[in-house]
């Protein structure tokens, strides 16, 4: 269900990046989340929205295929999110984070 307002699609998203952060989630099901419980889309329309086939939406959702940089910032762009560099390192990614607050 796609949250109703402002404040509750970013507090969605900060709690699906959070897992993600965690490692509870991968690309692929942060994207799915994301997709569906912030920007409440199917992937017919949100392919549309990215300018790629539902088959490669389906695809990066299953983690499935080898992802370009490129196509990934594409996908997250609309979220309000590119890719990074991250400490694969959790307890140094907590640290990361920590100090940034």
């Amino acid at each position: 269900m796609k949250p109703r307002n402002v404040d509750d699609r970013e507090g969605a998203l900060v709690t699906l990046l959070r897992r993600f952060y965690a490692g509870e989630l991968t690309d692929g099901q942060l994207l799915r989340a994301l997709r569906r419980d912030v920007l409440g889309l199917s992937q017919t329309r949100y392919a549309a929205l990215v300018g790629i086939s539902r088959r490669t939406l389906s695809d990066l959702e299953g983690d499935k295929g080898n992802v370009t940089l490129e196509m990934k910032n594409r996908v997250f762009r609309p979220l309000g999110l590119e890719v990074s560099l991250l400490p694969r390192k959790r307890s140094l990614l907590a640290q990361a984070l920590d100090s940034t607050e």
